[in-house]
């Protein structure tokens, strides 16, 4: 769960809500408005530490600041 304590540590101001949705076979899919930023089923593999919420930040944009700054 590294990855959602990352985005809400950096974005809970903007991320209205998350959704945990149980699964089988690993899926692990993250999803933000309809558009699909990481899939572990495309890359055939795990997330990197610290890969989700850079791709979150360059979904969201550089003018949108991250909480606490």
């Amino acid at each position: 769960m590294g990855a959602v304590r990352d985005l809400l540590g950096a974005y809970q101001h903007v991320i209205r809500e998350t959704r945990l949705i149980h699964g089988s076979g690993g899926v692990f899919d993250v999803v933000v408005d309809g558009r699909v930023l990481y899939s572990k089923r495309q890359t055939g593999r795990h997330a990197q530490p610290g890969e989700v919420l850079r791709l979150f930040g360059d979904f969201v944009g550089r003018d949108v600041p991250r909480y606490g700054t």
